[in-house]
């Protein structure tokens, strides 16, 4: 009886998530930060040779997490290494492998998101996969890089339950195309401005360049939407034990991890430059980046003839100059504040660890869109 009560809560769990897909996006009910213009699929995945793939980890009454990974282009990373920068709004977090990245300029594996607790064996699982790939027969360093939110308020993050085969799983399975969004992946057990968070997604087109965002938001403040303080007039219920404790569902700690694709033919300096303005649009969403918050954002080049290859002989590049990059400057904030939107109402009521939490209720919203 007890086995079946606990497969039945797991059914019922996970048909939560798969209902994000009904809910809406930001633009579905009139929510379009910035003047600029989404791409075909207002995703990450707009920039072409770009591919997610997502590992839901859903089980019992307690296991709520999962695995996100994103692959900047369909060949081989470790011999086509592609140009990247690293921005960091508060370092109380992970971002395993970005020292390295910060110092020669490029990302050399996918990126994987997870939970705090799981940032080893992520990397395990990179490692190995990076190693199995045709043509690495004589690698012997890879940098895995790995990111992290910790998701312990809804899943049994102590007991670790994300495993190397759910990493492989998300880095197979990556494709392009539409993203799912909101309690999936490394987003299925995150919290964010006391309302139930998650994996969120969006795009622009600058110019002749597309910039596309994905973020895992696990982070709070004050919600605020397109200029509107929600946090005035909504607010989620607080945690137990915290009753009548507004500052409880405001709270500011928690993280997001932000991933930035561009087909625009930038180097290292001005990804971390793009990556910094990800970060800044976070504050347009609420987040007062406390002690407690660890805010990483990582960008990334897809253009072809800048990638990094195997040789030791000189090699052309071309790249915009500094004074062409305040278009993409402006998408990349316009996306990841509407990414973080869009994490927020794909979202699903859900339960774990005893704790209910709750999606942004959408009447609300619609009524002031």
């Amino acid at each position: 009886m007890q086995r079946r009560l606990v497969n039945a809560m797991a059914v019922l769990a996970m048909a939560s998530a798969l209902s994000a897909q009904m809910r809406p996006r930001a633009r579905d009910i009139g929510i379009t930060p910035g003047a600029g213009t989404p791409g075909a699929l207002n995703a990450i995945t707009d920039v072409a040779g770009v591919r997610v793939g997502q590992t839901t980890v859903i089980s019992g009454e307690n296991v709520r997490t999962g695995v996100t990974a994103i692959l900047p282009h369909e060949g081989n990373l470790f011999h086509e290494k592609v140009p990247a920068g690293v921005f960091v709004g508060n370092a109380f977090g992970k971002l395993a492998g970005s020292t390295q990245v910060r110092e020669l300029g490029t990302i050399e594996t996918p990126i994987v998101l997870t939970n705090t607790l799981a940032v080893g064996t992520a990397m395990d699982a990179v490692v190995r996969w990076t190693l199995e790939q045709p043509g690495n027969t004589n690698v012997r360093s890879v940098n895995a890089l790995v990111g992290e939110t910790n998701d312990g308020g809804l899943n049994d993050i102590r007991g670790l339950h994300v495993t190397r085969e759910h990493v492989l799983e998300a880095l197979t399975n990556a494709r392009n195309g539409a993203v799912n969004e909101g309690a999936v992946g490394a987003g299925t057990g995150t919290i964010a401005f006391g309302w139930k968070g998650g994996i969120g997604t969006s795009s622009r087109v600058a110019g002749p360049w597309t910039v596309g965002v994905l973020i895992q938001s696990n982070y709070g403040g004050r919600l605020t939407i397109v200029g509107i303080p929600v946090w005035q007039r909504l607010s989620p219920t607080p945690p137990a034990g915290h009753a009548g404790d507004t500052s409880a569902a405001n709270d500011a700690d928690g993280s997001c991890m932000i991933v930035i694709a561009t087909d625009a033919p930038l180097d290292a300096r001005d990804l971390e430059r793009l990556a910094a303005r990800a970060i800044f649009a976070l504050a347009r969403t609420g987040s007062t980046y406390s002690n407690g918050s660890g805010d990483f954002a990582i960008a990334f080049s897809t253009a072809r003839e800048n990638r990094v290859a195997a040789t030791n002989g000189p090699q052309a590049r071309t790249f915009l100059p500094t004074d062409a990059v305040s278009g993409l400057f402006e998408s990349v904030m316009d996306a990841t504040e509407e990414a973080v939107y869009n994490s927020l109402l794909r979202a699903t009521d859900m339960t774990g660890n005893g704790r209910t939490v709750r999606a942004l209720p959408l009447d609300f919203l619609s009524a002031r869109k």
